[in-house]
């Protein structure tokens, strides 16, 4: 993040609000704000996508009748006779939130990857 700031963001820009008249709250919330949206989006993506999809950690702390999703689908799917059918039922079920943030978050992290990758 703090990397994509200092390439996005010109001091120039900070140092005109400044000249102008705008107070540092201001600053922050017209100028570095806005242009900071699709690396926020995109951390914020890999974040949730991150501690989602964590299997050992919730594994180990949490007992067996509050289990996560990945840990539920986990137990599904061990036993003597696996009911495929039910374990992958689970598995879409444990996706739809991930696409949920994608649709939301589409164009923002699409536009925070794009803004990486090309230079011009």
């Amino acid at each position: 993040m703090t990397q994509y700031l200092r390439q996005a963001l010109p001091m120039e820009l900070i140092d005109a609000a400044r000249v102008d008249g705008a107070s540092t709250l201001r600053t922050y919330r017209s100028i570095v704000l806005p242009i900071a949206r699709p690396a926020t989006a995109v951390l914020g993506l890999l974040t949730f996508v991150a501690s989602w999809n964590d299997f050992f950690w919730p594994l180990v702390v949490l007992n067996a009748e509050n289990p996560t999703v990945q840990v539920a689908i986990s137990s599904l799917s061990s036993g003597i006779e696996v009911d495929y059918a039910l374990t992958l039922t689970g598995a879409v079920v444990g996706t739809f939130p991930i696409l949920l943030v994608f649709v939301l978050f589409g164009r923002q992290i699409i536009g925070g990857i794009m803004h990486g990758a090309v230079k011009g």
